[in-house]
């Protein structure tokens, strides 16, 4: 029975445009927020020094790290336990060489001599435990390229 003679029954249509605005401003979102990186294409080259070597030495306590993680610190080697101790081996160094030279500055400059088969975590250790004895003029060794000029 059908009372609607004269009337044919509508199809209901779907509206794409509405869908087709949220995907769109989704794919704008996700490009824009999306990062690129591509770690195999890291290269790092370190520099060497080609500086002349300093006539005079400044005060200075020269930290060694070795491929094994141990520790010298003026060529005596020190047992690592914590940063703390470290610094406090750093202080005596510091206080011994203030003592030994009359006159010298007063803040000593720590040169780190790293291994470069030692780990980033040795090297980041002599640098809080430099922090930590309130040492603040911290510099590295380099090697010498080896050109002559």
């Amino acid at each position: 029975m059908n009372f609607r003679k004269g009337q044919g029954r509508e199809d209901p249509e779907i509206n794409l445009i509405p869908f087709i605005d949220v995907l769109l401003v989704i794919l704008i979102f996700l490009m824009v927020t999306t990062t690129y990186s591509r770690f195999t294409e890291l290269q790092i080259t370190l520099p060497t020094a080609d500086a002349e070597k300093a006539q005079d030495k400044p005060n200075q306590i020269e930290i060694g790290i070795d491929a094994q993680g141990r520790y010298k610190i003026n060529n005596q080697p020190v047992s690592f336990l914590d940063t703390a101790t470290l610094a406090g081996d750093l202080k005596q160094a510091a206080s011994a060489l203030a003592a030994g030279k009359e006159g010298a500055q007063q803040d000593p400059v720590v040169i780190i001599n790293a291994d470069r088969a030692a780990t980033h975590q040795s090297v980041i250790d002599v640098l809080e435990a430099a922090r930590v004895a309130g040492l603040a003029k911290v510099t590295f060794a380099a090697q010498a390229s080896g050109k002559s000029k």
